[in-house]
């Protein structure tokens, strides 16, 4: 088996789309997707700086819409079809709702819309931030952002805890480390997945009875406590709930694991999840699709789980 994984905000860098908008469909395509969310994506992935991707109202739509071209130029059959398991961090969980076609990817798009803009207003209220702290003891992470008043945001296992809360919490968390651990400071501007976003959560609350939501037809796992839902109403509600409650990629990774997973392949914008599973995940082989470079890499990944199970081996991607 092997898992689709889709990244969250702060994968994203300047000019990351560029090679992908040398195919001509992921041009159409990501326009498609920029005209839902009212912005130009193709821009926003080619052209504009750092500091305009780093907007959350913006960066949102582009890196589930990355995921999204990148997914469909990847695979030409239903991923139903396939002996994957999808997941996403963060935002990325709604790029792997609708690859399971829980929704659809207009409605991924509205919804991510919704979800970015209402973030960043959440955000405007009181300076706040997320810092990544990176090794030390386990245990005695969590005490030290518990601490500086701060909350463990992202718990991502590879050694890596994502603490989110006021700039001055902040700040005091990396005068007082843990030890042996450093603190990052992460290009995000708000307290993601903590009681800060509160209000988004009730704009989406608001959002979801317009969208149109059918089951998985794929493993989903819920980034909140890494177990599969089954049901579309129960992901829905995990992809409301999870812009205030924390984020466990280290269940996720726990359930790919308890799976059997033997390789992973990680959409763009890529690079993050790739790294935490090289780490994680020992002896599970992890493809980063950057670019349509590494789209061969992604396919030998099938191909050698096709011969390990010989009943796959008749599908293409």
């Amino acid at each position: 088996m092997l898992a689709i994984v889709c990244p969250g905000q702060g994968s994203q860098t300047p000019g990351f789309l560029s090679p992908w908008l040398e195919l001509p469909s992921a041009v159409e395509h990501l326009g498609s997707l920029g005209e839902v969310v009212g912005l130009d994506l193709v821009a926003h992935g080619t052209t504009s700086t750092e500091e305009t991707i780093k907007d959350t109202a913006v960066a949102q739509p582009l890196i589930v819409a990355a995921g999204l071209v990148a997914a469909r130029t990847l695979f030409d059959v239903e991923l139903s079809k396939l002996p994957v398991v999808l997941a996403g961090h963060s935002v990325g969980e709604i790029t792997a709702s609708a690859l399971a076609g829980v929704l659809s990817e207009a409605d991924a798009m509205k919804f991510v819309g919704v979800r970015a803009r209402e973030m960043a207003k959440a955000a405007a209220v009181t300076p706040t931030g997320m810092s990544a702290v990176v090794g030390g003891d386990p245990d005695e992470v969590l005490k030290a952002i518990d601490a500086s008043g701060a909350s463990p945001a992202n718990v991502n296992g590879g050694g890596q805890v994502v603490a989110a809360g006021t700039l001055e919490q902040l700040a005091n968390l990396a005068e007082n480390p843990p030890a042996k651990a450093r603190v990052i400071p992460l290009k995000v501007a708000g307290a993601f997945h903590t009681r800060h976003m509160a209000p988004a959560v009730a704009a989406l609350e608001e959002l979801r009875p317009s969208l149109g939501v059918t089951d998985p037809a794929v493993p989903l796992l819920s980034n909140f406590d890494g177990r599969e839902v089954v049901s579309g109403p129960a992901a829905i509600e995990s992809l409301v709930a999870q812009v205030s409650r924390p984020v466990r990629w280290d269940q996720c990774m726990e359930t790919m694991k308890s799976l059997g997973v033997t390789g992973l392949i990680e959409l763009a914008p890529a690079g993050t999840l790739t790294g935490l599973a090289k780490r994680a995940l020992p002896g599970v082989k992890a493809v980063a699709v950057k670019t349509p470079a590494d789209l061969s890499a992604a396919l030998e990944l099938f191909a050698a789980d096709a011969e390990q199970n010989p009943s796959t081996e008749d599908e293409t991607v």
